[in-house]
């Protein structure tokens, strides 16, 4: 397999019914040209920083330190996602809708990154999906990891999960992904994922609401309208390595999802 270049899309607080309800678009498309889950599994706690620094360290929040969207520094650091992707002398991209994510890379690893406060703006999402399409047109990252929040806090925290508003929000971000897999989709490799989901205006508990979550695989390494399962945010890490061709950590827990 050559080496490919990698998008990750975070859609922070989406769960897969609302996914499934939001009526748009994205919703076919997904099912017939992604490989796909609608039942992959956030980490405990599904929360926003422990959850991500899941993603990019492939191991649970139990072994990374950070329970909380405070952070705390682990007790016997190991290499993530952005150092070996830095190691390998590629190059990486990270624009954020939400300011702690600062934490997943360490200084030094990102050569572009932009982070937008959600409500500042009318859209951070579009915001922000407008920069990244800037940065991969002129100097075309190997890596760009584009986390878009309004999903979590202008739908689901301040309207609770599953309202109106937090399904405005929900298609908003289908919107980006569009313009993304529109844009890319035929240069890089995309991965669609949520962090965690969430209930009413909440989310942090060991329930499927706020557990459970959906994840998208576009590119063709990867089956068109095949459903995966048995799926989870640890899994993501190793299986972008494995894309871009670069060393897998032996301390990561998650599995590449390609061979």
């Amino acid at each position: 397999m050559n080496s490919r270049k990698v998008i990750l899309v975070t859609i922070d607080g989406m769960r897969p019914d609302a996914f499934l309800s939001c009526e748009h678009p994205m919703v076919e498309y997904v099912r017939r040209n992604a490989s796909y889950s609608m039942d992959a599994s956030s980490v405990f706690p599904p929360v926003t920083l422990p959850a991500h620094l899941s993603i990019f360290y492939s191991v649970p929040p139990q072994r990374h330190n950070t329970l909380t969207n405070d952070y705390v520094r682990p007790v016997r650091p190991f290499d993530g996602l952005f150092e070996q992707i830095h190691h390998a002398h590629k190059t990486s991209a990270m624009f954020t809708g939400w300011e702690p994510l600062r934490e997943i890379s360490r200084p030094g690893l990102l050569t572009y990154s932009e982070y937008a406060w959600a409500y500042s703006m009318e859209s951070s999402d579009t915001y922000l999906t407008d920069r990244a399409l800037v940065c991969i047109k002129k100097h075309e990252p190997d890596f760009l990891f584009l986390h878009l929040v309004e999903t979590d806090e202008k739908g689901g925290h301040d309207n609770g999960w599953m309202s109106e508003q937090y399904l405005d929000r929900v298609r908003t971000a289908l919107d980006q992904l569009k313009r993304i897999l529109d844009a890319c989709g035929d240069r890089y490799t995309v991965i669609v994922s949520a962090d965690h989901g969430g209930h009413d205006r909440m989310h942090g508990a060991n329930i499927p609401e706020d557990m459970v979550i959906p994840m998208f695989f576009f590119g063709e390494s990867f089956e068109a309208g095949r459903e995966l399962r048995g799926l989870s945010l640890l899994d993501l890490a190793p299986t972008i390595a494995k894309l871009m061709e670069i060393p897998i950590v032996r301390e990561w827990e998650g599995n590449s999802i390609i061979d």
